[in-house]
């Protein structure tokens, strides 16, 4: 199969996922929707697994990054061009991905990147998202300005080639970065912001991981990596 793969990796979220499969059908009625549940203790995997073209189950909840890693790794055996994520817990609108998959026929990763500055947006959430994305962007070279951000479109040469680690929140962050090392370029698609049900992201544990990948990568501050060029298109919606 080629074209788009959707994935949706999911925790204890069967309140929330009917509205976001649904979106996701009518955004992208051809795309092959991989889902995988976390180890949810309510009715996720039943659901995942009556609406999703694969259901990728854990027995225990290992984290979003082994979600997405596991999600990459199947996305890539259907023969795909490009991949594009998106959270469970209905804070990001299926209906911007078209405009977020577009964005790839110039660049290899696009990000939804949402407008934090509203009153919506908590100010401990505001703050934090905004010291991570001007960290990772300094550290990486990319042009990342929502880092926590999962409603993401990837090109299928980014998963070949960046082998991203972690298991949970601070994966997304490691795949950003060395994506920017190789050399893949990343653009930014404004989405909108919707804060709803509270996030898995534990604030001081997670913060901290992400705080240690950041870390680790320190030595590209001082680096200039050299842009790809994205020459082919991505697929079809």
């Amino acid at each position: 199969m080629s074209g788009i793969v959707v994935i949706l990796p999911a925790y204890n979220a069967e309140q929330t996922l009917g509205p976001v499969v649904r979106g996701i059908r009518t955004a992208f009625p051809k795309a092959f929707l991989i889902g995988v549940n976390d180890g949810s203790a309510d009715g996720t995997g039943a659901l995942l697994r009556s609406v999703c073209d694969r259901a990728i189950e854990f027995s225990e909840n290992r984290g979003k990054g082994a979600a997405l890693r596991a999600a990459f790794a199947a996305a890539l055996e259907t023969g795909c061009t490009a991949v594009l994520t998106i959270d469970s817990d209905g804070q990001h609108d299926p209906a911007f991905g078209p405009s977020i998959l577009d964005a790839l026929r110039g660049f290899h990763i696009a990000i939804g990147t949402r407008d934090l500055s509203g009153e919506q947006v908590p100010r401990h959430r505001r703050l934090a998202n905004m010291v991570s994305s001007a960290a990772t962007r300094l550290v990486s070279g990319g042009a990342v300005r929502d880092s926590q951000s999962g409603f993401r479109a990837i090109r299928r040469e980014v998963l070949e080639e960046v082998h991203a680690e972690g298991d949970r929140y601070e994966f997304e962050t490691d795949f950003i970065i060395r994506a920017a090392h190789k050399g893949f370029t990343i653009t930014n698609v404004p989405i909108s912001t919707i804060y709803g049900p509270q996030s898995y992201f534990r604030e001081f544990h997670d913060a901290m991981l992400v705080v240690s990948v950041l870390w680790r990568h320190r030595g590209g501050v001082f680096r200039r990596h050299s842009p790809r060029r994205a020459t082919t298109a991505a697929g079809d919606h």
